[in-house]
């Protein structure tokens, strides 16, 4: 057991990309955790995906044993968390778990909009904040400058903060002996009732769920019966360790600890993050505080290119929710696209990733629908129904347009960081998607603009074109603000009067025609020509707001006749055109896959 004032918890908290998960590979180097031989680049991200967008998607941590310069032997508990807003929640758990930060700032970057939301998040948790420089040997670094930065924006002393340069290795053994000096020492109690927190869970294929708490107060043991205080199960704990890096067996975590142990789980499903555990007898009378259902925010439907596939896909969702809990998905079939699942994501990154990982770890081809958030309707009874609320989640379900009172949509307050030059687009672009300004500051010679708009609106392709307005400079970040109730409409495509129902939509009353129109135009150059007219028509109700035909193809029936009569060739043009007429009633058009995967590409191009 080691002496609680031994030991340190610690997170690195920074911006996309100003250097956590690197400086975190040095710590583990130089404190000995690998041997030369192991050491990889990114050890930690071990994920393909994370080490090619050189993101972090789930949280990790590291015991390292560092002797300080005082002689004295620390145990120092290293959580490298994800840096991205879909998984802020899990942040602000690996947060809770910690008593300080390393704070990493780019000294070529400076501040970012990241930086501060973490920040902030790391202050709600009481930390001790440490300010870390990064990146010091790069020709374009002003360190001076971006101490200043951190002193005017974010309000913290950065007259001690450590400089360093990760990828060099310059100045680790300053951070470690920072973190000794100022990080406080966990406290906690060791002969009271079992008090841990579930940090993050993931599914191992040989060990079931492995589980990563932090022991608040008491000791977890093997062999103790625990139970998950919001879950409601019991579960016997096989096996208690710690990572540093590697998998290592311990007999029990004392408190202030962090570790791991496995319980012959099966499903991370029932190892909700921000759980508490404690144990089945003389257990704690109530849990940890700050314990929140993450709740999915976008949803799009996914289906395979290949209808035989749908067997292997369903497989495969399946898998991928062992190892994440915060995605659901339920069966859903559309007359167009055959079978398939509509899932739920965190947000966009969520379900970028989680496609791609579809797509890479278990080969399928895939077509997603447009992605939609849910919205919350209040229906007036009916005469078979009462009145009540429902929410919505795709827009085939949309009930009887004479029932709805009210329909809210869920909204966000963004915060974008720019330099100047690029202002007066972005605010166009939050303009036209029905953004309302809130505040418009500077910050060390970037201006701050905070944006209230609703999430339907970012959904699509908000972030691309907003980092190709400003060449990759803007940051976004953003937050959840509720529902708001707004004026939408659902739109239908018809393809020959016939609804589709892959292409539905639900859009705003204002901007229903453009996007109507914009979806005819396209679809008219996507779907083949047939041997009869095809309107394709956008609809809301009963009103059709948009047309565009699609030509016949021209077949010469009369090519045959030489000389003779003209009577014979207006009798054969009549007889065409009985046929196309017939052919028009009965005609079923034939879309092709890769219209709707365009269709769906929604874009302002």
């Amino acid at each position: 057991m080691t002496d609680l004032s031994k030991i340190r918890n610690f997170s690195i908290i920074a911006h996309i990309d100003h250097g956590k998960s690197t400086l975190a590979d040095r710590l583990i180097q130089f404190t000995g955790g690998l041997t030369e031989r192991e050491m990889t680049e990114q050890v930690l991200d071990n994920m393909d995906i994370e080490q090619e967008r050189g993101i972090t998607i789930k949280a990790q941590t590291v015991r390292l044993n560092y002797t300080a310069k005082d002689g004295e032997t620390y145990q120092l508990n290293l959580m490298d968390t994800p840096g991205h807003v879909d998984f802020a929640y899990e942040v602000s758990r690996s947060l809770a778990a910690c008593e300080g930060a390393l704070l990493v700032v780019d000294a070529a970057q400076g501040v970012e909009a990241q930086t501060l939301a973490n920040v902030y998040q790391s202050i709600e948790h009481d930390h001790e904040i440490v300010p870390v420089i990064n990146k010091v040997d790069l020709p374009a670094a002003e360190p001076e400058r971006v101490q200043e930065e951190i002193e005017e924006v974010i309000g913290l002393d950065a007259s001690e903060a450590v400089m360093t340069s990760a990828k060099t290795g310059i100045g680790i053994e300053d951070v470690l002996e920072a973190v000794v000096a100022k990080i406080p020492a966990p406290e906690g109690a060791r002969d009271v009732p079992l008090k841990a927190s579930l940090v993050d869970s993931w599914y191992d294929p040989y060990l079931g769920v492995v589980i990563l708490v932090r022991v608040i107060e008491g000791a977890l043991t093997k062999g103790q019966n625990i139970t998950f205080m919001q879950g409601g199960t019991q579960h016997l704990v096989d096996r208690v360790g710690c990572f540093t890096p590697k998998r290592t067996d311990l007999t029990e975590l004392g408190p202030g600890e962090i570790g791991f142990i496995t319980a012959q789980i099966k499903e991370v499903e029932q190892a909700r993050v921000g759980d508490t555990i404690t144990t089945v007898k003389g257990g704690a009378s109530e849990p940890l505080p700050g314990y929140k259902d993450v709740q999915p925010v976008v949803f799009c439907g996914l289906f395979p290119v290949d209808a035989a596939d749908f067997e292997k896909l369903r497989e495969s969702i399946a898998k991928l929710r062992l190892n994440d809990a915060s995605f659901s998905f339920e069966m859903e079939s559309s007359a167009a696209l055959g079978f398939g699942f509509r899932c739920g994501f965190l947000g966009l990154l969520h379900l970028e990733i989680i496609q791609e990982r579809l797509s890479r770890e278990y080969d399928l081809d895939l077509i997603t629908t447009a992605p939609s958030v849910v919205y919350r309707l209040q229906l007036s009874k009916s005469k078979t129904e009462d009145a009540k609320q429902i929410m919505l989640h795709n827009p085939a379900d949309w009930p009887d347009v004479n029932r709805i009172d009210v329909i809210e949509e869920p909204w966000i307050k963004a915060v974008i960081y720019t330099p100047d030059d690029y202002l007066g687009s972005i605010l166009k672009l939050c303009q036209d998607r029905r953004g309302i300004q809130t505040d418009l500051t500077y910050v060390g010679g970037r201006a701050q603009v905070t944006y209230e708009l609703p999430l339907n609106e970012v959904v699509f392709d908000f972030y691309d074109r907003l980092k190709s307005i400003s060449r990759g400079y803007a940051s976004f970040d953003y937050e959840q603000i509720g529902l708001r109730q707004g004026d939408l409409v659902k739109m239908n495509i018809l393809v020959n009067a016939e609804p589709v129902d892959a292409l539905s939509l639900i859009v705003h009353a204002g901007v229903a025609e453009e996007r109507g129109r914009g979806m005819c135009e396209r679809l008219k150059d996507l779907i083949p020509r047939h041997l009869f007219k095809i309107p394709v028509q956008a609809a809301i109700g009963g009103k059709i707001i948009a047309r565009e035909t699609i030509a016949a193809m021209r077949k010469d029936v009369t090519a045959k006749c030489y000389g003779g009569d003209i009577s014979r060739k207006k009798k054969l043009l009549e007889k065409q055109k009985k046929g196309k007429a017939k052919m028009r009633e009965y005609g079923n058009v034939s879309i092709p896959q890769e219209a709707f995967i365009a269709a769906l590409r929604m874009g302002e191009e």
